[in-house]
């Protein structure tokens, strides 16, 4: 029987998915995020955790985006043969136009993040579009469409490598999570993609990210195929690397770990890793031409009541007056509220005040004892001094550093996640401090940021450089000034601790 669809039902239902993910969470995923946080003994992971899950809520309540990285669109498409359309467009520009009302919607402007011309001038498109699109033509007479927006830092932190038959997936990819470090921003899932070609092992590895957390479902039942066995034993051994959440060291790292195969050639064992970070956005419908398919809002009862408590031992700090000096009393994994002014700045702003030094020019903009915070915040809606502003990850601008701290005198950053090697040589021989933020929270932090404004860079959209005063912001010291980094002893601690108890 054949189904007539319209074209103006997908592109409604597809923005309506968009704007519907960007500020809720899976109701699978705050589940386990907070059984995982009910069990954690890291208190730096469990505050962590404890933020995600406020930011979460807060979303929830304000629809406001999770993460001010709203991701690039992947859409899976399945179309039954039996479709006819009612359309003048075709079908990738019938999604995109869908992607284009989300990301440009007046009551939820979401960042746009896409960049034409990738290896030349990095244009931005303005809309987020165009979407990746996979398609599949099956039987049946209906459009079943899984809708996913990722964020970039997790998406760099993809691996994938064509093994020898005979080499161990497990030991591949317990390499390759330590390098990932934590841009990705755990805790999260793990897609594994097996088989097939090199393209293929990616795809399957994304599309495994749209399945729901069910690891204690498949714990409890027990493995019935090769798939299922990888994802019980990686589940086990990538938790006891004691990554933590936001690297910074505990007992969880994934929520659970995604495994698809498929039938490859007798030479190769292609294998791809794909991460799904702490903003976690996907949605699902199908088109049966009865008319648009529009998302079901969950209840807030779903979103369990956690308060963050920062304790009598925080450290609290004035920016207009601290000091290069004060910095140096600092401690890894201390927890330091910011109050004052600070500036921002992300890949496109280094590039472009590191060429003005390498010329001679004066920068628009006085860094001399200043913090810099990586950021690229959303758009402000209503009475919003500035639209959710969480961190961007910090190694993107590692190259950078040592000319930032020598030639400029900047004090501190802040940014999200492990600092490179480079990086803390520079700031250890310039007595630097680099402050980690939570990625995951952008809504909770920008209700600390009390103004904003640009001061440099205008034509460079969300990646200017604003000022901005906050009130109260929460960060962790990840490296003093002494080069010590809490990204390589926590985990190593937790590993540890994980392994002794473990063998008891």
């Amino acid at each position: 029987m054949t189904t007539v669809i319209r074209q103006d039902d997908l592109i409604e239902s597809v923005a309506d998915a968009l704007q519907f993910i960007s500020y809720y969470h899976p109701k699978d995923f705050i589940q386990a995020v907070h059984e995982a946080y009910k069990k954690e003994e890291s208190q730096a992971a469990k505050d962590a955790m404890a933020q995600i899950l406020i930011n979460s809520r807060m979303c929830a309540q304000g629809k406001r985006p999770l993460c001010q990285d709203t991701g690039i669109v992947t859409v899976f498409v399945t179309v039954g043969m039996d479709v006819q359309w009612d359309a003048d467009m075709a079908l990738d520009d019938i999604i995109n136009e869908g992607v284009r009302r989300a990301y440009m919607h007046p009551d939820n402007v979401l960042r746009a993040s896409i960049l034409a011309d990738p290896d030349g001038k990095r244009t931005n498109t303005k809309d987020n579009t165009p979407a990746i699109i996979h398609y599949k033509i099956v039987p049946g007479n209906t459009v079943d469409v899984h809708v996913a927006a990722k964020g970039g830092g997790s998406e760099a932190k993809s691996k994938f490598a064509m093994l020898n038959p005979s080499d161990s997936v497990v030991d591949w990819v317990l390499k390759m999570v330590p390098q990932m470090g934590a841009g990705w921003c755990p805790p999260g899932m793990l897609g594994i993609g097996v088989g097939g070609t090199a393209e293929k092992a990616m795809e399957l590895a994304k599309e495994s990210l749209l399945d729901p957390i069910d690891i204690h479902d498949l714990q409890a039942r027990g493995a019935s195929n090769r798939s299922e066995e990888l994802r019980l034993e990686l589940f086990d051994k990538v938790n006891e690397l004691g990554i933590g959440a936001q690297g910074l060291g505990g007992l969880t790292t994934v929520l659970d770990v995604k495994v698809k195969d498929y039938p490859t050639h007798a030479a190769n064992k292609p294998v791809a890793i794909i991460p799904n970070c702490a903003a976690t956005r996907h949605a699902h419908f199908v088109l049966d031409g009865s008319g648009p398919s529009l998302q079901t809002p969950p209840s807030l009862d779903d979103w369990p009541e956690i308060t963050w408590e920062v304790g009598d031992s925080v450290r609290r700090v004035n920016l207009d007056t601290v000091t290069p000096e004060d910095v140096k009393d600092w401690k890894p994994g201390e927890t330091v509220l910011l109050s004052g002014k600070m500036l921002t700045g992300r890949d496109a702003a280094h590039k472009k005040m590191v060429d003005m030094i390498e010329r001679g020019e004066e920068l628009p903009v006085d860094l001399k004892g200043r913090f810099i915070y990586y950021v690229g915040p959303v758009d402000p809606v209503r009475e919003e001094v500035v639209g959710p502003a969480g961190p961007t990850t910090a190694t993107r601008m590692d190259k950078f550093t040592r000319t930032m701290l020598e030639k400029t005198g900047l004090t501190g950053m802040i940014g999200k996640a492990e600092r490179g090697q480079v990086a803390i040589d520079a700031i250890r021989e310039f007595g630097a401090v680099y402050l980690m933020a939570v990625g995951g929270s952008a809504y909770l932090v920008s209700k600390a940021i009390k103004h904003a404004e640009v001061v440099a860079f205008e034509e460079l959209g969300m990646e200017a450089i604003y000022e901005f005063e906050v009130e109260d912001m929460p960060v962790t010291v990840a490296v003093d000034s002494k080069g010590s980094s809490v990204h390589q002893t926590g985990p190593a601690e937790w590993h540890e601790k994980i392994i002794t108890a473990k063998a008891v």
